[in-house]
C-alpha cells in the first residue's frame, strides 16, 4: 500500500515497470476521500491536474525521459508557499486573495520541472504562528495517530498527509520547528535546510531571518531527494548512502532535554537511538548546547519583532480577523525595543560562533527534537487561546536551532506507552546536510520507527529491523 512506501521506493517502482504515476495518483486521493475529511490535511486539492501530471509523468517515463527521483511521485504543498493551480491563504482570512496568484513559488517551480505530480495545499498553522480555532473557516489538522491530538505546526497537512498516505513528501515552512515538529509527532522525518540553502521567494513570511523553506517525506533518504530538487543541483550534491558510520563523532545533547514533565518513554528512546549510532560506528560525545536559553528567546524576539512589521498594518485593522495565538504573538512584537531586536541579532552571531566551534569536534549533535508526543488540542493554549509556551510549547525542542544557520534533521526514534511518535534531532555544521542525512538514513537502515503508520496504531511498536 502506498502508506508502506518511501518516496525512493516508490521512485523505484516507477522505473522498474511495478508502479505507474497514475496508479500512486489514485492511491493518494482515494486515501485523501478516505480520511481527509478527519485529518484535515488538504485545503485545496488539485485532482484533475494531479491525475494530468501523473498521465504526463507515465508518457515520458515510457519514453525514457526522466527527470529525475521526484518524476511521477505524489508531492503535497504547505499553503503558505504558491503554486499557479489554487490560492494561498496562510490559513488566514486576512492575506490578500491575490496573493501569489498564477504563480509557482521558486521551489514549486522546480518540482513541477522534476516532474513531481503536486496534489494539493496542504494545512497550516496562520502565518505560521497561530493555532487550530473551530470558528475560522479552515480544516483543522489532526492528528493521524490520535484525532484529539495536535498534528504540530505550523506545516500540519504535510507532516499528517505522508503519515496517512496522501502523498510521498510535502513541502513546509520552519521559523521556530515548523518542519521539525510535524515531522517528529506525525512520526516521519523532516528536514530544517541551511538558511539560505532553497530560496524562500514565493513564502508568506514571518521572520525574514529565520524562515527556511524544506522537505518532509518518511525517510532521510527521500528528503535528500527533494532537497537535490528545490535546492538545486548546484547548490546541494546528494550524499553517498552507506550505512556505515565508523568514525563519525556524534556529540549528544541531554542537559534540558528531559524535564521532569515530559514523556517517561523519551529519555529511554534517546539512548536506545544513541545506541543505534554506536552500533553502527559512531563514536558518542557529551555536549551542552551553548547559550541555549538566549537562542530560544532570540527566535521569539526575532520572529515577533519581523512578524509584526509584516504584520502591523492588518492588526490595527482586522484584529478579530486573526487567530487569537498568532495575533498575540504577533503583538508581542510591540514590546520589542529596537535595542533589544539588535541585541538578540548580536547574540544570535556570538552563539554562531560557538557552535561553529564546537562542530570543529562532533560531526553532528543528537538531542530529542520534543520531550512527549503529539499533545491534545487542549493543551496548546491558555484561556484567552494565546500560545501556552509554560506548558507544551516549553518541552518543544525546535526553536534553539533557527537563530542558527545550521541544518537539523527530525527522525522517528519510537513511540509513547500510549503510541503516539517520538522524534530525534540531528544536526549538522552550516552546508551540512550530506553528515545529517547521512547519520539518518543509517540509523533508518537499522530502525522500523519511520516505517510505521496510523494504521498500525493498534500494534506494538516496530522492533529493531537491519533493512
Amino acid at each position: 500500500m502506498i502508506e508502506a512506501l518511501t518516496l525512493t521506493e516508490a521512485a523505484d517502482a516507477l522505473r522498474d515497470g511495478t508502479a505507474t504515476s497514475v496508479g500512486l495518483t489514485e492511491a493518494a486521493i482515494a486515501a485523501a476521500d478516505r480520511s481527509d475529511a478527519v485529518l484535515g490535511v488538504y485545503l485545496a486539492r488539485f485532482d484533475e491536474q494531479a491525475l494530468a501530471a501523473a498521465r504526463r509523468a507515465d508518457e515520458e517515463l515510457a519514453r525514457g525521459i526522466d527527470r529525475g527521483p521526484l518524476h511521477g511521485v505524489p508531492v503535497g504543498v504547505k499553503d503558505t508557499i504558491a503554486v499557479a493551480d489554487g490560492p494561498t491563504t496562510a490559513q488566514s482570512l486576512v492575506l490578500d486573495p491575490d496573493w501569489g496568484a498564477g504563480r509557482d513559488a521558486p521551489v514549486v517551480a522546480r518540482l513541477r520541472a522534476a516532474g513531481a505530480v503536486l496534489t494539493g495545499k496542504t494545512t497550516a498553522m496562520e502565518f505560521g504562528c497561530g493555532l487550530p480555532e473551530p470558528d475560522k473557516p479552515f480544516p483543522i489538522p489532526r492528528n493521524p495517530w490520535r484525532h484529539g491530538s495536535w498534528a504540530g505546526g505550523s506545516s500540519s497537512g504535510s507532516g499528517s498527509g505522508i503519515a496517512a498516505g496522501m502523498f510521498f513528501a510535502g513541502l513546509g515552512s520552519d521559523t521556530g520547528g515548523s518542519i521539525r515538529m510535524p515531522a517528529a509527532f506525525c512520526g516521519v522525518t523532516g528536514l530544517m535546510p541551511t538558511f539560505g540553502r532553497v530560496p524562500v521567494e514565493g513564502c508568506v513570511p514571518f521572520g525574514y531571518s529565520l524562515d527556511r523553506v524544506g522537505p518532509l517525506a518518511r525517510s532521510a533518504r527521500d528528503c535528500s531527494a527533494v532537497l537535490g530538487v528545490i535546492a538545486g543541483t548546484a547548490s546541494f550534491t546528494e550524499p553517498r548512502f552507506e550505512g556505515d558510520l565508523s568514525g563519525m563523532r556524534v556529540g549528544v545533547a541531554r542537559e534540558d532535554h528531559f524535564p521532569a514533565d515530559g514523556d517517561p518513554a523519551v529519555p529511554g528512546a534517546f539512548e536506545e537511538a544513541v545506541s543505534v549510532l554506536a552500533g553502527l560506528g559512531a563514536v558518542p560525545v557529551e555536549v551542552g548546547l551553548p547559550y541555549r536559553r538566549e537562542m530560544v528567546t532570540a527566535t521569539f524576539v526575532t520572529a515577533t519583532s519581523e512578524g509584526l512589521a509584516y504584520h502591523r498594518a492588518d492588526l490595527s485593522r482586522r484584529w478579530d480577523d486573526y487567530t487569537a495565538a498568532a495575533r498575540g504573538l504577533l503583538a508581542m512584537g510591540a514590546l520589542v525595543s529596537g535595542a533589544e531586536y539588535v541585541q538578540a541579532q548580536r547574540v544570535r552571531r556570538v552563539a554562531q560562533q560557538a557552535v561553529d566551534a564546537l562542530f570543529a569536534d562532533v560531526d553532528v549533535i543528537v538531542c530529542p527534537t520534543a520531550s512527549f508526543g503529539a499533545p491534545p488540542f487542549d493543551a496548546l493554549a491558555d484561556e484567552a487561546g494565546h500560545q501556552d509556551d509554560a506548558g507544551a510549547f516549553g518541552k518543544i525542542h525546535t526553536p534553539y536551532w533557527n537563530p542558527l544557520a545550521n541544518p537539523v534533521l527530525a527522525v522517528p526514534m519510537g513511540f509513547t506507552a500510549s503510541g503516539l511518535p517520538l522524534s530525534m534531532q540531528i544536526a549538522g555544521p552550516v552546508a551540512g546536510e550530506a553528515a545529517i542525512l547521512r547519520v539518518g538514513d543509517a540509523f533508518q537502515r537499522h530502525t522500523a520507527w519511520h516505517r510505521r503508520t496510523p494504521l498500525d496504531a493498534a500494534t506494538e511498536p516496530a522492533a529493531e529491523v537491519t533493512a
